[in-house]
């Protein structure tokens, strides 16, 4: 018998496809999908407190993974390149409270693997001074620009004007943006926030200044941390590439920032040159006036995965300009996803302020809020929100390791919880589950056709859990239709380039086959008691046989 044959056979057990009345509620895994709503794609997963990257279907089912060793950690995130390749943050477990550097989200190593996982090349950095974190971004360039606190003496930070109060531990970690070139293995490009300092704390110490009267600058006393070493914990960061600029998510300060890629290093650590002709001086700030001394409404508390919704978006696209976000601790008892639109100023290369000095807008234009005001979708941490091309809103609250999506009517349409516990495989059915217990830092969906994905076998190869629920996603596709097997059998079931179906009627009409997205691939009028499919054009994966009458079968192209 072929491998992959008995292999799918031990994957989907009998061929048949019946549907019990009995089934449990799940508690892990797909719980619901509503298939004519949800946006279709692949779903990249990297749970934290394990070593894997998953791709998985809207069903749960894993079409590709990157395994590691089992001594490595997230740190914290994993993205999908259009070309197939994988870029990805890890750490050894081990590396934590012992190492000079560590707060939530340390990391430690950049890789980069081809499809099959092959290592293309790595970057390194946790030492006394220095260390990668939580975060990282590619460009089209094949670049990657990577997240690193930046350990900064009492002195140095007496120097630059900190209040010595600030300073429990004599030391505090700035952030610096590294931009490495995989290909040359170098870095291109940095930008550090301690060249950006302004204080009006100590006349006699360098930055001194009045911070109102400079948005563009980092107070470097502003500190909502009880002086931890952990200034500003930058979790996210992104890069347009229309307009050659990078955003960060800065959540001590409860704000994003936006600088401007388009500098040299040299340019970057002073305040001209660039686009912008600011240097590497803040060219945009939103979330919290009172952290550069304004007065005005705070919107973001403790806000993750700050982005472009689409970093290729140019002036005459709808979406240009457009952030989303996660706000995590909106209340104690409420986070929620946001959108906002920001009003670049093309003559001048600059955002748009108010007469205080306000960047604009004033508010986010769509707040995104669980239908049902699930308690799993609160999450003091990690977490992300993803605005898909139908208007549907992806969201991760990542302490539940909860996964929905809502339509722009606010429907629920499809929810996923993470079923790595503990870091390891969860089994279906365990009602054990609590806060912390599967970590997700974050969920992203991307289209059928993204990149090189149409051109890649993403046959079903399982679930991530242990006893999955297969019936949730065939009750969807087949609520509505009357499944009768009597009579009619299908072979062979897996099949490779024909589908032989009989029956002991003579079979009319028109049969369609569709896949599990519900989408028509082949249609063929019957005349007789036997007929063939030539389905050897289809891509691997599970099919319906599906009769105007409504009965319904499955099988599998393999």
């Amino acid at each position: 018998m072929d491998l992959r044959y008995r292999f799918m056979l031990s994957i989907f057990g009998m061929v048949s496809f019946v549907l019990s009345s009995e089934a449990q509620e799940p508690t892990i895994g797909l719980i619901s999908i509503d298939r004519d709503k949800v946006y279709e794609g692949y779903n990249l997963l990297y749970p934290l407190n394990q070593s894997n990257v998953y791709l998985i279907n809207n069903c749960g089912e894993i079409v590709h993974m990157w395994p590691d060793e089992e001594i490595y950690r997230p740190g914290n995130s994993a993205y999908l390149l259009p070309n197939g390749h994988l870029i990805k943050t890890k750490r050894r477990f081990d590396e934590t409270i012992n190492d000079a550097i560590w707060a939530g989200g340390g990391g430690s190593i950049v890789e980069l693997r081809d499809w099959d996982n092959t290592l293309l090349s790595t970057f390194q950095l946790n030492n006394d001074t220095a260390r990668l974190h939580h975060d990282i971004t590619f460009t089209s360039r094949g670049t990657v620009l990577m997240i690193v606190w930046e350990s900064m003496s009492m002195s140095e930070a007496l120097q630059a004007g900190r209040d010595p109060l600030l300073l429990p531990q004599g030391k505090v970690w700035s952030e610096m943006i590294l931009e490495w070139d995989p290909l040359i293995d170098s870095i291109v490009w940095e930008w550090h926030a301690w060249d950006h300092l302004i204080q009006d704390f100590d006349s006699r110490q360098n930055n001194f200044g009045v911070i109102g009267d400079h948005p563009e600058l980092i107070d470097v006393n502003f500190d909502e941390h009880g002086g931890h070493p952990d200034w500003l914990h930058i979790n996210s960061i992104d890069y347009n590439e229309v307009l050659d600029q990078i955003i960060l998510s800065v959540p001590y300060f409860n704000e994003f920032w936006i600088i401007d890629h388009s500098t040299t290093t040299e340019e970057a650590r002073g305040h001209t040159g660039g686009q912008s002709g600011v240097g590497g001086d803040l060219i945009f700030r939103w979330g919290n006036p009172r952290a550069y001394d304004k007065p005005g409404v705070q919107q973001l508390f403790f806000q993750h995965d700050v982005h472009w919704v689409d970093r290729l978006a140019t002036k005459d696209d709808d979406r240009f300009g457009w952030i989303a976000l996660f706000n995590n601790r909106v209340r104690e008892d409420l986070s929620t996803a946001n959108t906002l639109v920001l009003d670049w100023d093309m003559s001048r290369n600059k955002y748009v302020q108010d007469n205080n000095d306000l960047f604009m807008p004033l508010d986010f234009n769509k707040t995104y809020v669980h239908p049902t005001d699930d308690p799993r979708s609160v999450s003091n941490s990690v977490s992300s929100a993803q605005l898909l091309p139908n208007g549907n809103m992806l969201i991760c609250s990542g302490q539940w390791g909860y996964n929905y999506e809502i339509n722009p009517d606010n429907e629920l349409v499809w929810e996923y919880i993470t079923p790595i516990i503990r870091g390891q495989r969860g089994v279906q059915g365990d009602t054990t589950l609590s806060v912390n217990t599967n970590f997700t830092f974050r969920i992203e969906r991307y289209s059928r056709d993204y990149g090189v994905l149409s051109e890649k076998d993403l046959f079903p190869q399982g679930y991530i859990e242990i006893n999955p629920d297969e019936s949730i996603c065939e009750e969807f596709i087949t609520s509505t239709v009357e499944i009768d097997h009597a009579g009619v059998s299908l072979m062979p079931n897996p099949a490779t380039d024909f589908l032989t179906v009989t029956s002991l009627n003579a079979l009319r009409g028109v049969v369609h086959i569709v896949d599990l997205s519900g989408r028509v691939v082949l249609s063929q009028s019957l005349m007789d008691y036997e007929t063939s499919f030539d389905i050897s054009m289809l891509e691997n994966g599970i099919y319906f046989l599906k009769y105007e009458n409504g009965s319904t079968y499955k099988f599998i192209k393999v």
